[in-house]
């Protein structure tokens, strides 16, 4: 933790905030049902919803692009130590909050719950990995073989998907290589069960391809801060934008555009979304000077992953404690909110309070210039 101001670049904090303050409203819908826009989709395809996380991890990539500077004057044995610390770390936060709060409620009472029931991978998992090699990629090899490795990742993504998938259909929830090569390293207790059977979202090989995400964010921040402010720069964002959105969707029909499985399509797709988002953004704040809405936003900017970890935990231990046999999270909604806007209106009437009292939290420790680094 520090209270030191770190150099910022105003389009990217707000691009960090909101992307943060969207994950936050699309992760804790208040009912059963919510707007179809707060819906992943439910295989192949792209809802704004599935543009958070790539976001999110595209937006690492920016903050990289001010924190690796240092790493020039540093020699490996501590670059490595840094790089391998906030890798360790991130993960380890991750791990540990998909285990809280330790134990499960059974109709004997409280169990605790055994390491070999605990999801090893997750979001902040998949945050640290793509961090890590994004991070020793970008250290050690100049920027033409980054972008081959980057190339080579996507391609062999695809390549192991086509070759090693259920021939009959590849790209489906039980027939992709994914879940194949996850459940056999892992084993099928320690993925994630939400979709009805073993599969994490989050598994080891579509972590490869998240790597590109982050890759593209770093050097999108570096351009930024030496042309983001031209009218050429703008410009070369848009058209670079535009490009990868046209030709994911031509390998949309090939390799489909999927969250879930993180197909390389899907890559370019959301790489493509936030550069024009990034660019748009680019010529509101700097361009037309339109400043005033920003703060809202670089408050979640400034403190992205202590303000998401401090989301998913608050809500954990809410569907954790109960009240007569209900969760206190759906006895609030069906107490609450419910009352007050039945259905879709009600549950995002939730998240967006949820919201704000994240928020709240983030503007106390930014009033005290508080910025939590790990």
């Amino acid at each position: 933790m520090t209270n030191i101001t770190p150099q910022r670049f105003l389009p990217l904090d707000v691009f960090r905030g909101l992307t943060v303050c969207f994950m936050i409203i699309v992760n804790t819908p208040g009912w059963d049902t919510s707007y179809d826009m707060l819906n992943h989709a439910q295989w192949h395809g792209c809802t704004p919803t599935d543009m958070v996380f790539p976001s999110f991890l595209f937006a690492v990539g920016n903050a990289m692009s001010f924190s690796m500077r240092k790493f020039q004057q540093l020699d490996d044995k501590t670059v490595l130590s840094k790089i391998f610390r906030r890798t360790i770390l991130i993960f380890l936060l991750g791990f540990l909050m998909y285990w809280l709060p330790f134990v499960r409620h059974t109709p004997a009472g409280l169990e605790f719950i055994p390491l070999s029931d605990t999801r090893i991978l997750g979001v902040l998992q998949r945050i640290a990995l793509c961090y890590c090699f994004a991070s020793l990629l970008i250290h050690y090899l100049p920027k033409k073989a980054v972008w081959a490795v980057s190339a080579v990742l996507l391609l062999g993504y695809w390549a192991i998907m086509y070759t090693f998938g259920d021939p009959a259909d590849r790209y489906s929830l039980t027939g992709n290589a994914a879940i194949l090569f996850d459940k056999f390293v892992m084993g099928d207790s320690h993925l994630y069960h939400g979709e009805g059977i073993a599969f994490d979202p989050e598994g080891l090989l579509s972590t490869f391809p998240a790597i590109v995400n982050v890759i593209a964010g770093y050097y999108t921040g570096l351009f930024v801060q030496e042309y983001g402010k031209t009218g050429k720069g703008l410009g070369k964002l848009v058209q670079a934008g535009g490009f990868l959105i046209v030709l994911a969707v031509l390998w949309d029909a090939q390799f489909p555009i999927n969250k879930k499985l993180w197909t390389s399509s899907y890559v370019l797709f959301t790489v493509g979304i936030d550069l024009l988002l990034l660019s748009l953004l680019i010529y509101i704040i700097d361009f037309r000077k339109l400043e005033g809405w920003t703060g809202f936003f670089t408050v979640f900017g400034k403190n992205p992953l202590f303000l998401y970890l401090l989301s998913e935990v608050v809500v954990i231990f809410l569907y954790f404690f109960q009240i007569g046999g209900v969760s206190v999270y759906k006895a609030i909604n069906a107490g609450i909110f419910q009352q007050i806007a039945p259905g879709k209106p009600g549950s995002l009437l939730f998240a967006l309070v949820f919201m704000l009292f994240c928020w709240s939290v983030g503007k106390i420790l930014d009033k005290k210039r508080i910025y939590v680094r790990v």
